[in-house]
This record gives C-alpha cells, structure tokens and sequence, in this order.
C-alpha cells in the first residue's frame, strides 16, 4: 500500500499532521507493507529565492493584527504533540527544498530528509533558504553533501519533478496541505487526529484485498 503525502517544509500543519499520520503508521499491525512517498506543495510559489522575512511579519500582513499571535497558538499545538516549536523562525521559497526531497527520494532517505527539514525550521529556527543551509540538513540525513549541493546549485535539477507533483495535487483536488492520499483512492486532507489517519490506513487495506 501506498501513501503520498503533499506539504510544504514550512507549514505547521503539516509539521503537526505528519507527525499524527505517523503515529497511526507506527500502531498499523501492516505498517512493514506500507511506502511512504513525500510529495511537493508550495504553499508560495511566487516568493523569490532568497527573499526572506519572519513568520510574524508574513502573518500579520496576510491577516492583519491577528497574525501576530496565531503562530503562538498553532505552538500550543504542536508542543502538545510533543514536538519542539520556535516562533521566531523566517520563511522563504521552499522550492529548493522541494528539489532536494525527490533527490533524497532517489538515495532512500527522502523520509529522514523530511524529518531533519521540519525540525530545523520549527525546533531549532534554522534557515532552510540558501545552499549551505541546506547542504548542513541534507549532509545530517544522510545525503552526500557535495551531491546535495550539485543538485543545489542547478536550478533545473529535479525542477520537473517538483512541478509535477504540484500539478497531480491539482488535479487531485489539493487546495492546501497537508494532503495525504492512499493508494489514490482515499484522501485525508488536514493536520486529522491519529485516529483518523489509523482509520483511513485501515479501510484502505480492506479495501485492496476486498
């Protein structure tokens, strides 16, 4: 069975909802049968590389005064998952990101390149905009650094790869991440409780053997 997950390195929810899918993953008695596959979603295309600013800012002007505390309040969240979350982090274009996710998906350690992503930008504040940012995360996942930053430094490596799970979210219906579809024939959209996640994984396996 296969599970592909659309979201973007610096979305919250997808943070909160990965570790969630996760959890049900971990208590699923197929879990061993079970592929993972991350898949690109840009919450900002548009942003320019290396054109960055706080999340606070970025909040406040798409929102108004009440940006200035909702990331405060999706923390609360997170930390109650368990994870660690700073709220003086920066946001930038994710797109190089993304290129370096289906490079890791070729070297078998796209999911661990996920996990050290989310927990630089949202447990320890670290950039996740520029080269040697991500070269640091991508050499502590298990990639070659010199390989990571060859990918880096070509801005049409694995570029196609990256539109083109963008436009299968489009066609899938996707208006926001996380995105999670099961054998693309079941679809969980949003940071859902474990139970949820456990009960979609299990009506999918009865569903292929039916």
């Amino acid at each position: 069975m296969r599970v592909e997950i659309w979201s973007d390195l610096v979305c919250p929810w997808c943070y909160i909802g990965i570790t969630r899918f996760e959890q049900a993953l971990a208590g699923f008695e197929h879990a061993d049968d079970v592929e993972v596959v991350h898949r690109s979603y840009e919450l900002d295309p548009a942003r320019e590389p290396g054109a960055t600013e706080s999340v606070t800012d970025m909040l406040t002007a798409k929102y108004g005064p009440r940006g200035a505390t909702m990331d405060g309040e999706v923390a609360e969240l997170a930390r109650g998952e368990g994870l660690g979350y700073r709220t003086d982090r920066e946001v930038g274009s994710t797109l190089d990101a993304h290129r370096l996710l289906h490079f890791a998906r070729e070297q078998g350690v796209q999911h661990r390149l996920v996990k050290q992503l989310f927990a630089a930008h949202f447990a320890e504040g670290t950039s996740l905009f520029g080269t040697e940012a991500l070269v640091t995360v991508a050499k502590e996942a298990g990639l070659d650094p010199v390989e990571a930053r060859g990918v880096l430094e070509d801005p049409q490596s694995y570029l196609d790869a990256v539109r083109s799970d963008e436009a299968e979210a489009a066609q899938l219906g996707a208006n926001g991440v996380p995105f999670f579809v099961i054998d693309r024939k079941f679809g969980v959209s949003g940071a859902q409780p474990v139970e949820t996640f456990a009960e979609a994984l299990g009506t999918a396996w009865t569903d292929a053997r039916s």
